[in-house]
């Protein structure tokens, strides 16, 4: 027989192997947890807020090891949508202002009148018109305006524009320049620009803003480059624009007591004597956290750590000053800690100078960003999700491939919870094995290695040796 034949292998070897190949391909993985899903709004489209039991099942990273089944275990198709980021809307606050018509322009090197006298009590100001502007016909044509924003009253945002109106004429185009003081005595300048009017078919078009600069103060002082050409004002608004956040898709809240580290490979260290441990139950994706201390007054200054399991080095994260204060009954807290983060465990260090926290009064309150699933209802109700497969390839669909028009859809979307978690025993046993087995692969590493330098060293040995007749 040829050499090349004689390394052929059997037509039933291959057909064998070639079955245990596709076998193992084809072999569906062991999922270690599953939960029923209770559809609470049917729609064709159902959306599944993941609660932070879930981040703690998975053990893939971005949860690809979660599947959706229906009764039969079948899969239904789903994607994974993220926290939206907030919106930045923006809200426009009008308020009138009070007009007062200027005197004549003063010569050059002269001091213009004021219409008002102000008089400084404390932190109050007085404002009232002078005998002779109290003449003055409130909408006579004048070389300007005095304009008195009024005071700002806390928490008000402070005015960027002012916006005049006016009765005629039709069409103009007034330059102007304004001034503003906060007591009617030192001024300083604002800036120019144009008043516009035109008529146009499709109405009337105007430019009747008057862009204030950052710190302009209480009065505005607007005088015209020709008073001829000026319209006749009535009444002028204050107008403040404020930018806010609005927030599409709120952030989980949770309440943790504090717990023990958990053992890992790293030796505790100091710090872990005087820390406080938490365990957020799964690698969550953090916004803020907060310290609430016991009752009293306390004052917190820490450092926060983290990392997502126990064999890893704590990282840095953060540092703050959490306190509680009572003042004559009356308690003020310390803000949350905005913390853009994903762990697992937080370590809380207090300040060498400060004080013990204490493990029983304090709590941590987190709030994580934490996905939802979206799936199709198709199949047979009740449906299950599944999750804690470490080699399960992904699962989830592209949002756009299974909801092609999301934005639209969203407002249709259905409601659903997540029940109680279960565990397969058989899944966990092999887990466990699994880790036993990987505990001792280092050790049989070892061995074979001592045993192959055991042989090589008798092999030396028996080479070595005198030779006997």
């Amino acid at each position: 027989m040829p050499r090349s034949e004689s390394r052929k292998l059997p037509a039933w070897l291959c057909a064998a192997l070639w079955l245990a190949a596709t076998a193992a391909q084809a072999e569906e993985p062991a999922y270690r947890f599953n939960a029923p899903i209770a559809v609470d709004k049917p729609a064709a489209f159902v959306q599944l807020p993941l609660p932070a039991s879930a981040y703690g099942r998975s053990q893939q990273a971005a949860l690809q090891d979660m599947r959706i089944v229906d009764a039969k275990g079948e899969r239904v198709p789903f994607a994974i949508l993220e926290p939206r980021l907030p919106e930045q809307k923006s809200s426009e606050q009008a308020r009138d202002a009070l007009l007062y018509p200027l005197p004549a322009r003063p010569s050059p090197g002269g001091v213009w009148a004021s219409p008002l006298e102000v008089t400084v009590q404390g932190d109050r100001i007085s404002v009232k018109r002078t005998p002779a502007a109290a003449m003055t016909a409130p909408d006579a044509r004048s070389a300007g305006w005095l304009i008195d924003t009024g005071e700002r009253k806390k928490g008000e945002p402070p005015p960027q524009s002012l916006r005049l109106q006016w009765s005629g004429p039709a069409e103009f185009a007034a330059a102007f320049r304004f001034e503003s003081s906060d007591d009617l005595r030192q001024w300083r300048g604002g800036g120019a620009g144009q008043l516009l009017a035109f008529a146009s078919p499709g109405g009337p078009l105007t430019q009747p803003t008057v862009v204030l600069p950052a710190g302009s103060g209480r009065f505005v002082r607007l005088f015209w480059a020709d008073a001829a050409a000026a319209p006749l004002v009535t009444g002028v608004k204050l107008i403040a624009s404020q930018q806010s956040d609005v927030v599409l898709d709120p952030p989980s809240e949770l309440t943790l007591a504090a717990s023990a580290e958990p053992p890992g490979k790293t030796a505790p260290d100091e710090a872990a004597k005087r820390a406080l441990h938490f365990d957020l139950g799964g690698v969550l994706p953090l916004v803020q956290v907060d310290l609430q201390l016991g009752t009293g007054t306390r004052v917190a200054p820490v450092r926060l750590q983290g990392r997502n399991n126990a064999n890893e080095a704590w990282r840095e994260l953060g540092s703050a000053v959490f306190y509680r204060l009572e003042r004559g009954g009356e308690v003020s807290a310390s803000p949350p800690l905005a913390l853009r983060a994903s762990t697992r465990y937080l370590r809380v260090l207090p300040d060498a100078r400060a004080a013990a926290l204490d493990a029983g009064a304090t709590r941590l309150v987190v709030q994580a960003a934490l996905a939802s699933l979206v799936f199709a209802t198709q199949g047979a109700a009740p449906y299950r999700l599944l999750a804690g497969a470490e080699k399960a390839a992904p699962s989830a669909l592209p949002t756009a491939t299974l909801v092609p028009a999301l934005d639209d859809e969203r407002a249709r979307f259905g409601r659903a919870t997540l029940g109680e978690w279960s565990e397969v025993s058989e899944v966990a046993r092999a887990a466990e094995q699994q880790q036993q087995r990987a505990a001792l692969r280092p050790w049989l590493l070892w061995a074979v290695l001592l045993a192959g330098v055991a042989g090589l060293a008798f092999m030396v040995w028996r080479l070595t040796r005198p030779a006997t007749t």
